[in-house]
């Protein structure tokens, strides 16, 4: 339990860094994933003159543990609104928990809490009644370390 923890608290520590090195005014916000490998992988927004076709901050990342055939465990988003405002985790969008979901069930991610603390939960918790549960297991696209 002490290890979930610890990488939780280094995923957000990461996160805070990161942004204000890249982002040193104004908004900021970057994504950490964590791997089964033990990566830590880090991603921002693509800045597009047409905001209709900006990915999510996390997708990044996710393209980087699929490339390096790795299994996602964590997922956080962290963003801050200017240099003076306070960090805020973001929960996964639908699409990006459905991304997360090639994983599995158990990935565990950084969820929006009323007091901001820093708070993880599976997807499964996440997403009680998924679309998936309609369909047999073997039959869907899924994480293999095959």
């Amino acid at each position: 339990m002490q290890q979930i923890k610890s990488i939780e608290n280094d995923m957000y520590n990461l996160a805070k860094d990161f942004i204000t090195k890249r982002y040193p005014e104004g908004w900021g916000g970057v994504a950490v994933i964590h791997t089964d490998k033990g990566e830590f992988l880090t991603s921002v927004s693509i800045e597009t003159a047409n905001s209709s076709v900006d990915l999510c901050i996390e997708v990044g990342a996710m393209c980087e543990a699929h490339k390096f055939n790795s299994c996602v465990t964590h997922c956080l988003c962290v963003v801050r609104d200017d240099e003076n405002s306070p960090f805020k985790v973001l929960s996964p969008c639908g699409v990006c928990q459905e991304r997360l979901r090639f994983w599995g069930t158990d990935v565990k991610v950084g969820v929006t809490t009323p007091d901001s603390s820093l708070k993880f939960v599976t997807l499964e918790t996440l997403q009680p009644y998924h679309w998936t549960d309609a369909y047999p297991f073997e039959t869907l696209e899924h994480y293999s370390k095959d």
